[in-house]
């Protein structure tokens, strides 16, 4: 159990090594304000704090760095979040209106990206989930009906139904109404639940139609599956902790390129309840042993479609990248959903 002193020191050695990016020596850290503590005294406590796999001295340096496991205790303990200014969260509202799901990934990778001077990757939602505006239904024959179903993002699909009877014009709008009043707005996903436990009391005709219209409107939706925007991967370039080692770069930018790891690795953001923080290791992908990826997944009506986030070095400034993060998520679960 670390006591206050080494949780003080451990604070101020993370704090000054993600500001300069140098080993920090105990001289160094005894001179910082509030420490207040001698050198030899300062020594003995980080040689405690190696010990414990907190921090690491580097073979060139008589300074210590931050592990991941002190970046990790760091962030769930010790952080100090700062609130995200003025300037930032502007330009996060106004770029961030109501538009299709595509458009707004990437933007809000884009400034991701650009505000954290990393990487901004944004999973897109799982198009079965996809919340649908209206559904209309047109007669083209005995039996032969049109349904027109246009999707949040304005995507127009016409699928052909063929129906046990036929239906009258005044009865195909009386169903198209009834879906959209009761249904609008919605993700297919949670509509077909609903429509199992609803269907017995709808009416017949209503019900046929209903079935129908879910079926095929996630059929359709569903092949496209999922995708990663990555927006300023080149970023890194400028990044000292990264760029160094060029050979490591490379397979960053194929991680990017192939989008399969992050596909998992951002799935699993989905589940999270809030801001989610892999660093180093815990991503489970070997190319980000030396990288933090910081996650928040945003919603479409309160229905959790996908993760948005910045992939980086461990030394970030977290306290003002969780907040970027955590409210870029909050401004595309605005923007996506529906209004009446």
């Amino acid at each position: 159990m670390m006591n206050e002193r080494a949780q003080h020191l451990l604070k101020a050695l993370i704090e000054r090594y993600i500001a300069d990016g140098q080993p920090v020596a105990s001289k160094a850290l005894s001179l910082l304000p509030g420490v207040e503590l001698s050198s030899a005294t300062v020594r003995n406590v980080l040689a405690d704090l190696e010990g414990m796999g907190l921090i690491a001295s580097p073979h060139t340096s008589a300074g210590r760095v931050p592990t991941a496991r002190g970046y990790r205790l760091f962030v769930d303990r010790l952080l100090t979040i700062r609130p995200l200014d003025q300037v930032s969260l502007q330009e996060l509202e106004h770029n961030l209106q109501p538009d299709s799901p595509q458009r707004i990934a990437q933007a809000a990778s884009s400034l991701l990206s650009e505000l954290t001077s990393f990487a901004g990757v944004v999973l897109t939602p799982q198009r079965s989930d996809v919340a649908f505006r209206q559904i209309e239904f047109l007669r083209l024959s005995e039996r032969r009906v049109l349904m027109i179903l246009v999707t949040l993002d304005g995507d127009v699909q016409n699928h052909l139904l063929v129906t046990e009877r036929d239906y009258t014009p005044s009865e195909l709008i009386e169903a198209g109404n009834f879906i959209n009043q009761h249904y609008a707005g919605q993700g297919l996903s949670a509509v077909a639940q609903r429509v199992e436990s609803e269907l017995k009391q709808l009416q017949g005709d209503i019900a046929e139609l209903m079935s129908a219209a879910v079926m095929l409107g996630r059929q359709t939706l569903a092949q496209s599956g999922e995708d990663v925007v990555v927006t300023g991967g080149s970023r890194l370039l400028q990044v000292h902790d990264l760029s160094d080692d060029l050979s490591r770069l490379r397979e960053l930018f194929g991680v990017f390129e192939r989008k399969t790891e992050l596909l998992k690795l951002l799935a699993q953001g989905r589940e999270a309840s809030g801001v989610n923080i892999f660093i180093g290791e815990e991503s489970g992908v070997v190319t980000l042993d030396e990288c933090s990826v910081v996650t928040a997944p945003y919603c479409i009506n309160g229905q959790v479609v996908g993760t948005l986030g910045v992939v980086g070095p461990t030394r970030m400034a977290y306290e003002r990248v969780i907040p970027i993060v955590d409210i870029t998520a909050r401004l595309v679960s605005n923007a996506l959903s529906f209004r009446e």
